[in-house]
């Protein structure tokens, strides 16, 4: 072990967390730990956090309000791209970089020799952590203590802080891994390790954000939600800021059942593994976004920015906000959005996002163009467009009759 006398921990205070503060103050005798919360809307698990974390054996904890920064700059944009990674919505992604980034900001003020995290050696958040922290602050040492202690699953660590009187929220029956912000919660562990078994939608306090499709109301809900250049600015005809729109769209998604994801995604470091995603708002955004883009974007816009869509995710998902790259992506998204204008109906039912209508001044739909009744549009035109669509076809067939000869 190094001679570290100032570590600044990225601090939840959820089980790993918990724990490390103490087995850092073992592990490196006399050195003071800081704690680092950042608040990206988990709301009531940060309440009792700073006793917590001090009784635990930090020195301080700071709790930084990134809420608004996170939507406006990171969920926003990734939702414009409509990025996601196997369906998933990348609620924790998108969440560990603006994170990551304060802490390095801290650690730096603090005069810090290292920053430690509770990420395991098995999942994702250690590589996103990581990267941030190396583009940010590329000399400074990272503890990753999943990577290096005796502890070898989440039980060992409910003995541990058992052992040292750290106070826990969960019991060995509630030990799911969960993570929380303003876009979604995340759990996995426990009975989610067999995805053979289906999740307990209806057990009293299992889900958080959401209901159960099943005891959602038996009346559709009918909401409406405008955006100006991709942006979305109001919900119901009422403006708003970001994070108000999603808590807004929480509340009235989480009722209705929607934005539920069972999924079992392919990890970055090479296993796959299983679990249940709550994205209530981040769903319904993404649907109505989706929707005004079809009326909005051109044809050959719509289908590039789609496959794009696919890098921005994983980009996002693999850790690699900070890269040339994804900057890129999100100067061409924002072109595409000069137009997304206009204003989407949706109806929510027992899970389900229903269209009702929408509309644009932008709008690229003609109904003088596209009806089947009366218009001005000449449809022998289509003859000779499909001889010249279709020449490279007749060719190589008349040419395959020779060759066959």
């Amino acid at each position: 072990m190094s001679n570290y006398k100032k570590i600044v921990l990225a601090y939840s205070g959820g089980l790993d967390t918990s724990v490390i503060i103490p087995w850092l103050k073992e592990n490196y005798p006399g050195c003071e730990v800081i704690a680092v919360s950042g608040n990206v809307g988990q709301a009531d698990e940060l309440e009792g956090l700073e006793e917590k974390a001090l009784k635990t054996g930090a020195s301080k904890l700071y709790v930084e309000d990134l809420t608004d920064v996170f939507v406006d700059e990171y969920v926003i944009p990734t939702m414009k791209a409509g990025a996601d990674y196997e369906g998933y919505l990348l609620g924790t992604a998108f969440a560990r970089p603006i994170i990551a980034k304060r802490i390095v900001e801290i650690a730096e003020a603090e005069g810090a020799d290292a920053i430690a995290h509770g990420c395991t050696g098995k999942g994702n958040d250690q590589v996103r952590f990581e990267i941030a922290i190396k583009t940010f602050a590329p000399n400074m040492p990272i503890i990753a203590p999943w990577r290096v202690w005796d502890m070898e699953s989440r039980d060992d660590e409910i003995d541990y802080a058992e052992a040292h009187n750290v106070p826990l929220r969960i019991n060995r029956e509630t030990n799911y891994s969960k993570d929380k912000n303003l876009w979604h919660l995340s759990h996995e562990g426990l009975d989610l390790e067999d995805p053979s078994l289906e999740p307990t939608y209806e057990k009293e306090g299992f889900l958080e954000m959401s209901v159960s499709p099943l005891q959602a109301p038996d009346q559709p809900t009918y909401i409406t939600v405008d955006f100006e250049q991709g942006v979305p600015v109001a919900v119901d005809g009422v403006k708003m800021k970001g994070s108000d729109i999603i808590r807004a769209l929480n509340k009235v998604g989480g009722a209705n059942g929607v934005g539920l994801l069972d999924l079992v995604e392919n990890r970055l470091v090479g296993m796959k593994s299983h679990g249940l995603y709550e994205t209530p708002g981040g769903t319904i955004l993404y649907r109505a976004h989706q929707l005004l883009e079809s009326l909005c974007l051109d044809k050959a816009t719509l289908h590039e920015k789609s496959r794009i869509a696919l890098t921005f995710g994983e980009l996002v998902y693999n850790g690699q906000w900070y890269t040339p790259l994804r900057e890129a992506l999100s100067a061409f998204v924002d072109k595409t959005q000069e137009t997304v204008t206009g204003t989407v109906k949706l109806k929510l039912y027992k899970g389900n996002i229903i269209p009702a209508g929408v509309t644009s001044p932008y709008s690229l739909y003609s109904e003088e163009e596209a009806t089947f009744g009366q218009s001005d549009y000449n449809q022998g035109d289509a003859t000779g467009f499909i001889n010249l669509y279709g020449l490279p076809n007749r060719v190589h067939a008349l040419l395959s009759k020779d060759w066959k000869k």
